[in-house]
C-alpha cells in the first residue's frame, strides 16, 4: 500500500521546501500540501504548528508526525485526539545538546561566569579549583535527550541525578520520579538542567517554589521551552542570590 503524506504547517515556505525534499529523496511517496487535490486522502500528517481543526478537514489521518524532537507545537486538540504521535530522534541533535549543556555546566563549574564579570571590571582573582565529583548536576526530563545528557555528564565525573514523571533506570545516574522525588533532587542540586517536554503539567515548573527548594547559589540551565519558566520568579531568585546565575 502506498503511503500518502500531508504537510501541515503554518509556514508556507518551510512546507514547500519540505515537499521538495520529500519528492527528491522519496519520490515513491505521495506528498500533499494543505488544500491540494488528493490531500484529503492522506493517512499521515507531518506537522509543524498545524491548524487546530486539522482532523476536521482531513479525517483520514491515522498518524501525526512532528518534524521536531518535541510535540508541544501540535497543540492540545491534536495531542488529545487519540492518534499515535511520532517525533524526530536524531543522534546528531543528542550530541549537540550534550555539548551545549556541558558548556553551560563548565561555565558554572570553572567559574567562567564570575571571571567574565571580573574581566569587565578589570579585576584579577583566582578561584579555587573544584573537582567534577564535588558538583551535583540534576536533569529534569529523562527522554531521549535527557537521558543522553545525564549519562554523558556522568561520564565526565559529575554526580548526576535525573527526574522524570515515570520511573527510569540509567547507568551512573540516580533516578527519581514523583513529587517527593523532585524535592529530593532539588534539595541537593548545584546545577539544574531542564529538558522536560512542555505540557499542561510542566507549564511554569521553573518557578519560585522550585528555586527556593534548591540550595542557595544554585545555577539553572533551561534547554526546554520558554513556557517552562516563570520569568519574574527567575529575576527575583537572581536578585536575591538564591540562584547564582542562569543560562537560557
Amino acid at each position: 500500500m502506498k503511503n500518502s503524506i500531508l504537510l501541515a504547517s503554518h509556514d508556507d515556505q518551510f512546507t514547500a521546501e519540505l515537499k521538495a525534499e520529500f519528492l527528491s529523496r522519496r519520490p515513491e511517496i505521495s506528498v500533499f500540501l494543505l488544500g491540494e487535490e488528493g490531500a484529503d486522502q492522506a493517512d499521515v500528517a507531518v506537522c509543524w504548528y498545524p491548524q487546530a481543526d486539522l482532523l476536521t478537514h482531513y479525517p483520514h489521518i491515522k498518524c501525526l508526525h512532528s518534524v521536531a524532537a518535541g510535540v508541544d507545537h501540535l497543540g492540545q486538540n491534536l495531542l488529545n485526539s487519540g492518534l499515535p504521535v511520532c517525533r524526530i530522534v536524531d543522534n546528531h541533535q543528542k550530541q549537540g545538546m550534550l555539548e551545549y549543556v556541558l558548556w553551560g555546566v563548565l561555565n558554572r563549574h570553572r567559574n567562567f561566569d564570575k571571571i567574565r564579570d571580573n574581566q569587565t571590571a578589570a579585576i584579577w582573582h583566582r578561584y579555587p579549583q573544584q573537582a567534577a565529583s564535588e558538583l551535583q548536576v540534576s536533569v529534569l526530563g529523562l527522554g531521549e535527550l535527557g537521558k543522553f545528557v545525564a549519562q554523558g555528564l556522568a561520564e565526565f565525573g559529575y554526580q548526576v541525578s535525573g527526574w522524570s514523571r515515570s520511573s527510569k533506570s540509567l547507568t551512573n545516574v540516580h533516578c527519581y520520579s514523583g513529587v517527593e522525588g523532585l524535592n529530593t533532587v532539588l534539595n541537593r542540586t548545584d546545577i539544574l538542567i531542564n529538558l522536560l517536554p512542555l505540557s499542561a503539567e510542566t507549564q511554569g515548573i521553573l518557578n519560585q517554589d522550585l528555586f527556593n527548594t534548591m540550595p542557595t547559589g544554585g545555577y539553572l540551565i533551561n534547554c526546554g521551552r520558554g513556557g517552562h519558566l516563570v520569568t519574574e520568579d527567575l529575576v527575583t531568585a537572581l536578585d536575591s542570590g538564591q540562584l547564582r546565575g542562569a543560562l537560557l
